[in-house]
């Protein structure tokens, strides 16, 4: 491979102009339940297998904070997550993560799209 990496944008992945969307949920688990955080992911990512849409999700613990945690979900597009947030399974699946949710900057979640990967 010879010069500068090509990115990948949302108009030259398939050329249907659609592009990957990723969800962020932060979390914090409480000083008296350590592995709550951990424990309410595994049973929601169990409830979420084979959701259309979901590539996959992943927990990341925070680097200079064990309590602090973000969920990060990969969905097909962002029309493909707001369809399952829309439908009537989504609050019950993720209620056992929702009472651990931090807002850092006001917000406990974030939603993107992916403009470039490399």
């Amino acid at each position: 491979m010879t010069g500068d990496p090509t990115p990948t944008t949302a108009e030259g992945t398939g050329g249907s102009g659609t592009s990957r969307a990723r969800v962020l949920i932060y979390t914090a688990a409480p000083s008296g339940e350590p592995g709550a955080v951990e424990a309410a992911y595994h049973q929601i990512s169990r409830d979420l297998a084979g959701t259309p849409g979901l590539l996959g999700n992943e927990l990341l613990r925070a680097a200079d904070d064990p309590a602090a945690f973000v969920v990060m979900s990969e969905w097909e597009s962002l029309a493909a997550f707001r369809s399952w947030e829309e439908g009537a399974a989504h609050r019950g699946t993720t209620a056992p993560l929702r009472r651990y949710q931090r807002a850092p900057g006001g917000r406990p979640f974030g939603i993107y799209e992916v403009t470039a990967a490399y």
